[in-house]
């Protein structure tokens, strides 16, 4: 690894560190960086906290889990965004091409509105089992449709305009109004809800989904050339496609399933990582997961504090500092040409 990106690397995490401690200070209650210190170390029983009981519980129990899970749901993302636009080598890709996001949204409406489960699914859990049932049918279709690249992105949109179809159908025939609104709310992406449990699943799968893509760095970097190069340097390329878009697809359904639909991460980040840093997949992957975290965890931070005390969700912020980059990204990919 050369300077620079080695340089970037221990920037990026110090620099989340930082976010992290000082994200978790902002909010309506009086909160200090010492705070939050003495907290942890209090909770991991190397201390003792002074806070109030109140105030303990507002750090540990509410403001940490939910700036941790930002930040892991913002690596993730972005992480399966580089693996992805490398993968089917369209600069436009993002975790959600592949339907996962729709498919996981349908499973979650499933068990709030029509009670699928009896009680006994939680909405994680049937957000995680659609968005699984949604990529198993783009690998269906792709394989039918003869595996190329276009043919897997292709299936992906169907997908994602299949379930998609299939969520407003159930939340306009089968929800009343103080539903559609808790749904909508999800759907839009929100960090509310997070508890330690969140945090714990998520971060095993992104740190195992993480080792995987970087152990298939060389061999992404080989896809630069395009498929047939990359086969004629040995690389097998269905296998590849496969498991890779398998680990993406599954780690993208965990983040969805505990956070919703958060776009346009997956899609930016990594343009901007890999114009700091090249194109290298043994430098751009993990500067790629600590460029999103920092970015999400401010961006949760604005979206639970500019209106206060309401919550904007968190997708319609990155929505909203995502499309401008998403339309610089469309004018370079132009010029490129």
């Amino acid at each position: 690894m050369t300077v620079r990106p080695l340089a970037l690397g221990v920037a990026g995490a110090l620099l989340l560190a930082v976010s992290v401690a000082l994200a978790i200070t902002i909010g309506p209650a009086d909160i200090r960086v010492g705070d939050v210190w003495s907290t942890v170390v209090a909770h991991l029983g190397v201390g003792t906290s002074e806070l109030t009981p109140i105030r303990d519980g507002i750090v540990w129990q509410l403001r940490l889990p939910r700036t941790l899970l930002a930040a892991v749901c913002g690596a993730g993302l972005a992480v399966c965004g580089a693996v992805m636009q490398s993968l089917l080598r369209n600069p436009l890709a993002d975790p959600f091409v592949l339907g996962v996001s729709s498919g996981a949204s349908t499973g979650a409406v499933a068990v709030v509105v029509l009670g699928i489960g009896g009680g006994l699914v939680s909405v994680p859990a049937g957000a995680f089992f659609g968005a699984l049932v949604s990529f198993a049918l783009v690998l269906l279709l792709s394989h039918t449709l003869g595996g190329s690249t276009d043919r897997v992105v292709l299936a992906g949109v169907a997908a994602m305009q299949l379930f998609s179809a299939l969520t407003s159908f159930v939340v306009m025939t089968a929800a009343d109004a103080e539903t559609t609104r808790g749904v909508l709310f999800w759907l839009l992406g929100s960090l509310s809800g997070a508890g330690w449990t969140d945090v714990g699943v998520c971060g095993a799968v992104l740190a195992v989904a993480l080792v995987i893509c970087l152990s298939y760095a060389r061999t992404l970097d080989a896809f630069a050339f395009g498929q047939d190069a990359a086969a004629a340097l040995g690389v097998s390329v269905a296998r590849t496609r496969l498991v890779l878009l398998s680990v993406t697809a599954l780690l993208t359904a965990a983040l969805v399933s505990s956070a919703g639909a958060i776009g346009f991460v997956g899609l930016v980040l990594p343009h901007a990582v890999r114009a700091l840093a090249g194109p290298g997949h043994a430098r751009l992957l993990p500067l790629s997961a600590l460029a999103g975290a920092v970015f999400l965890v401010w961006v949760d931070t604005l979206a639970r504090t500019v209106l206060d005390p309401q919550e904007v969700p968190v997708g319609v912020v990155t929505s909203l500092i995502g499309v401008p980059a998403f339309v610089a990204v469309l004018y370079r990919t132009r010029g490129a040409r």
